[in-house]
């Protein structure tokens, strides 16, 4: 790929990003009042970083069983409460554990 289309692709790349960003703030000017919209918007975060993380921490683990292991820890410290280093770090552990036995 030539130095030119790599700054196009990233200049298109940052225009996007930015107008997905933008666009909601001028199209949606007021406060959002109804509950299911609210609800909505509030999960959306936390459906798109489990949607992210969880396949890829089974897929990079270097078993299945490893990496099903670290998510199952994750998933249970998460529910807990524990804070996110916490819980990444104490998953992280686990799958090297795991590794280690088997």
């Amino acid at each position: 790929m030539e130095a030119d289309s790599i700054w196009l692709a990233i200049a298109v790349m940052a225009g996007v990003t930015y107008a997905i960003r933008m666009l909601p703030l001028v199209i949606l000017k007021r406060e959002i009042r109804q509950p299911n919209v609210r609800a909505f918007l509030y999960y959306v975060p936390y459906a798109t970083l489990t949607a992210m993380t969880i396949p890829a921490a089974i897929v990079e683990a270097p078993t299945l069983i490893s990496g099903l292991s670290g998510v199952f820890i994750a998933i249970l410290l998460a529910f807990w409460r524990v804070s996110l280093v916490l819980v990444a770090a104490i998953a992280s552990f686990t799958v090297w554990i795991v590794e280690a036995f088997l």
